[in-house]
């Protein structure tokens, strides 16, 4: 078994940065990864706090961020949100940046079929929150990190002749890897895995929701993932890929070798 992708999201629920080597901090976070978010205004938890996916605006309850291509610059502090070709804001994260920055999100929220802001203003204004350093906005306080077989993706996609065609980005792990056979990692809970010098202990499955309905490039809510999941892995909830942490940290690249020890 090898990694066979690294991926980090830096924004809560928007697209992601495939990555050539991540760095895993101690603990089980990924670097860089979720260290901001959209939040509805007003959310009971303050904008440094964590809290669930309920409070921000993702694409379980707005399948229309996958049209936006975000380019985050983890140095500066600067975000580019574009669509379609069109730059809609390019900031850093100053008072009045994070404004424009929200505000272009709310215009284009605004605008989709299914938008979670309508007939909902007390959510309005959406902030920007996080420091663009911490990670801290995953969907489980922990902040886990994730992993899945591209042999599970391969089985899944078999089932779905029509196009698109099902791709690994709707499922938003942070690890990919290659060399296992589809549903193996599901046999992998209370196991440790050491990926490259970094050893993870296998924590739990990851439950899936709406969020992978989301075509990943036209924002469509075009394929019924979480009942095709139960069909082809029978478990209580729809499953997909598994949480991992890890004590010591470390680094991790495209190519390493992956073993359960």
């Amino acid at each position: 078994m090898r990694v066979a992708g690294l991926f980090r999201f830096p924004v809560k629920g928007f697209t992601c940065e495939e990555c050539e080597s991540l760095d895993v901090l101690a603990g089980g976070r990924i670097a860089g990864d979720r260290v901001l978010g959209l939040r509805f205004n007003p959310a009971a938890a303050h904008d440094d706090a964590w809290s669930t996916k309920r409070d921000f605006v993702v694409l379980m309850n707005t399948p229309g961020l996958a049209r936006l291509r975000l380019r985050f610059d983890h140095e500066a502090l600067r975000l580019r949100i574009e669509c379609d070709g069109t730059v809609l804001a390019d900031e850093t994260l100053d008072d009045a940046g994070r404004k424009r920055l929200a505000a272009a999100v709310e215009r284009h929220v605004g605008a989709l079929d299914e938008n979670p802001l309508a007939s909902h203003e007390a959510r309005l204004p959406l902030r920007v929150v996080g420091d663009g350093v911490t990670s801290r906005y995953q969907d489980q306080e922990p902040g886990y990190v994730t992993l899945h077989g591209r042999g599970s993706v391969a089985a899944l996609a078999a089932t779905i002749a029509e196009p698109p065609k099902i791709t690994e980005t709707r499922f938003r792990s942070n690890i990919a890897i290659d060399g296992v056979d589809a549903w193996e990692e599901q046999r992998w809970i209370g196991r440790t895995l050491r990926v490259g010098d970094v050893e993870f202990s296998v924590v739990s499955p990851k439950t899936r929701c709406l969020a992978t309905h989301a075509n990943p490039l036209t924002g469509e809510r075009d394929r019924p993932i979480m009942t095709t999941l139960l069909t082809l892995f029978p478990t209580e909830r729809p499953t997909f890929a598994v949480a991992m942490r890890s004590d010591r940290g470390g680094t991790l690249r495209i190519g390493d070798n992956v073993e359960l020890t």
